[in-house]
């Protein structure tokens, strides 16, 4: 019997690990326990996340708590190295790049334990990212490295990894949309606010150096506002579910905005179905999230990114994704495209057909049982 254990740093982790764990729990081979990085009490993680996804909570939560980089990787590195101590694991498998998965990383390869990273070969090419900087390490200690595509494997095997180690297993956030298709919920903030499939834009921010300059936010929200309610006979509505500092900070813009002819409606959070349901069916989606724009190309929604680059190429060159950076006229340019009905055709990528963790068990299988 295989051990895996699964490790998750925040939110968004559970998501991306949530069919691995489906998988392996339909394998009869392995078992697996999963583990979060930060506290039981964590507001983010709402027990309808876990329902939602259809697994079960944390099996351990290591307790670190703290904003300071450094102190996550060393508090998580101290605590997850007496967990492995006490439960022995045949391949740990991290993922993405926050502090969390790199002191996970450095202490499996530190007890010679076999390394699984999970959407690796992701890069900005900017090194004064923190998490370049991690994912640069992860990728570099990792046995097995998981990407989502050809670019992500490329990336890899120019920095050095061997091509053995390498496996383009595809995007495993789009396993969930397939999971999923049949259970989205219809929101109820769509009835009331009179909402039909197709005739509205979601927006969705959460990168900070968006937030912290309110200046040219307010810029870009204004040209929302106003390059939707150009030449419509009805304004289409932009909604926006935020959560956090993000929520505070549109709001109080929100305050401001020329909103005469648009229904700009910033919104609490929504659960993980009715969110999925409310971005599979919008005109279009607004956001500065790669995970947003990874199922928009799934979904055939027209996208526009509000970054100057992608982690997945894939969803600019086949996909429904545009990236606009931090320009209003970019992203007026954008949405008068949107909204005049000339988006570009789109495809999905090879190998983003929602079966990523079948592979990724059957690899498992075949490189860590036969070690």
């Amino acid at each position: 019997m295989m051990n895996v254990c699964i490790v998750a740093g925040a939110r968004p982790n559970f998501i991306k690990v949530a069919p691995l764990i489906r998988a392996i729990q339909g394998a009869e081979d392995m078992d697996f326990q999963l583990i979060y990085a930060g506290t039981e009490k964590d507001p983010t993680l709402e027990g309808s996340l876990f329902d939602d996804l259809q697994i079960a909570r944390p099996d351990v939560f290591l307790g670190v708590d703290s904003t300071s980089l450094n102190e996550i990787t060393g508090q998580v590195m101290g605590a997850f190295d007496r967990y492995l101590e006490e439960h022995p694991a045949d391949v740990v498998v991290v993922v993405d790049d926050l502090a969390s998965t790199m002191a996970a990383a450095i202490v499996t390869k530190k007890r010679g334990i076999v390394l699984a990273h999970l959407v690796a070969g992701t890069r900005s090419f900017d090194i004064k990212m923190p998490k370049e900087v991690n994912r640069l390490v992860i990728d570099g200690l990792s046995d097995l490295l998981f990407t989502a595509g050809v670019s992500n494997s490329s990336i890899t095997n120019r920095e050095g990894a061997e091509q053995s180690k390498v496996y383009r297993v595809g995007n495993i956030l789009l396993d969930n949309l397939r999971f999923n298709h049949a259970r989205w919920q219809r929101p109820a903030i769509m009835d009331e606010l009179q909402l039909e499939e197709g005739k509205y834009i979601v927006f969705t921010i959460n990168r900070k150096a968006l937030l912290e300059d309110r200046e040219n936010l307010k810029k870009m929200l204004d040209t929302m506002v106003e390059t939707v309610g150009e030449k419509q006979e009805v304004s289409i509505p932009v909604i926006a579910p935020l959560r956090g500092k993000a929520l505070d900070v549109v709001s109080t813009i929100n305050c401001q905005l020329s909103t005469v002819n648009c229904q700009f409606k910033v919104l609490p959070p929504l659960p993980y179905l009715e969110f999925g349901y409310l971005t599979s069916h919008a005109m279009g989606i607004i956001t500065d999230s790669g995970n947003v724009a990874e199922e928009a190309t799934f979904n055939g929604v027209p996208c526009i990114t509000l970054n100057s680059y992608t982690e997945h190429i894939e969803t600019v060159k086949q996909g429904s994704n545009v990236l606009v950076g931090e320009d209003a006229e970019q992203l007026k340019k954008a949405m008068r495209d949107l909204l005049g009905g000339n988006w570009k055709k789109c495809s999905l990528p090879d190998r983003w057909d929602g079966r990523t963790a079948e592979r990724i068990v059957q690899i498992l299988r075949d490189t860590v049982i036969t070690k």
